[in-house]
């Protein structure tokens, strides 16, 4: 099962130490995000992989939508999925 690494809004260095690490524990990475995470979800793969492991595969990118929210409050929220993957 693939590590899975969840973009908030802590710094962008924090969740790109985080990727680092789980690849040291499983050769597949996902990067989760929703709605304005989605941009620190791209900046934290781009530097991941031009700064500190460079051999990183981008093998998929899904996008979709979720609805967040009560019943009266119900909105669309969009999602984003980076599988990545490193050669063994």
């Amino acid at each position: 099962m693939p590590e899975n690494i969840y973009i908030g809004s802590k710094p962008i260095l924090n969740y790109v130490t985080a990727l680092a690490t789980a690849f040291q524990k499983d050769p597949t990475v996902n990067v989760l995000a929703r709605g304005r995470a989605i941009s620190s979800a791209v900046d934290v793969v781009e530097v991941c992989r031009r700064s500190f492991v460079k051999d990183i595969n981008v093998d998929e990118i899904l996008i979709g939508t979720e609805k967040m929210g009560e019943e009266y409050d119900l909105r669309n929220v969009s999602t984003i999925q980076i599988v990545l993957t490193k050669p063994t």
